[in-house]
């Protein structure tokens, strides 16, 4: 495979990083005893806030709060990646692919509520290097099921086409409704954030890039 181009790496590596440090795309260790630590971390909070959790309507759920964790954010121990790796070139398409509506629930890891909406993804095939289109939903789902921040997650899916695909641009819109906006704080019910990144030949050419978003809004 060709190797990226040069900007395309300097940004990647630039995105990648954030106050705190690095946020890694591929997956961390799941620690043997997560489901119990967990467990106990909620029957905790449950006894914090002046609740019994031995009373029959609590009884299981620190074991269920438990399972559910390990499941919405169980893309921390996948690598998102993996599933651009199945590629066709035989077709040497060369034109735009993308994919929109790419329907995701992530978990906001300010104050761990959710956060839900869609993805739009575009990609310029560089030789005719082609993924499956459920593939580009699958590592989106990945990195979505992880603490996140709508920022990173635009972020992720961009440099993880990048780092597999190779391709000559790519771009990925993000709209999503943030429960910490609904639920508390400011309480706005029904608002929206949408972000967005280019990457390659959509970042340096101002109409193309303009093409091309005029297509992932739909």
């Amino acid at each position: 495979m060709n190797k990226p181009t040069a900007d395309l790496v300097a940004l990647d590596a630039a995105r990648h990083k954030g106050l705190g440090g690095e946020r890694p795309l591929g997956p961390t260790d799941r620690p043997a005893d997560a489901e119990e630590r967990i467990a106990n971390a909620v029957k905790e909070i449950l006894t914090a806030l002046g609740e019994d959790p031995e009373r029959e309507g609590l009884f299981e759920t620190p074991q269920r709060v438990a399972r559910m964790y390990l499941d919405v954010l169980g893309g921390l121990h996948q690598d998102p990646r993996e599933h651009l790796y199945k590629q066709f070139v035989a077709d040497h398409h060369e034109g735009a692919v993308i994919v929109r509506d790419i329907g995701f629930h992530s978990m906001c890891e300010h104050h761990l509520l959710p956060f839900f909406g869609k993805a739009h993804v575009a990609y310029l095939p560089e030789d005719g290097r082609l993924t499956g289109l459920s593939k580009i939903a699958r590592m989106v789902d990945a990195l979505a099921r992880r603490p996140q921040l709508q920022e990173r997650l635009t972020d992720q899916i961009a440099a993880s086409i990048i780092e597999v695909l190779e391709p000559k641009a790519v771009m990925v819109l993000v709209e999503a409704e943030h429960m910490c906006m609904a639920m508390r704080g400011i309480r706005s019910v029904g608002s929206r954030t949408v972000t967005t990144v280019a990457r390659g030949v959509w970042q340096r050419d101002a109409q193309a890039r303009a093409e091309i978003l005029s297509l992932l809004k739909g």
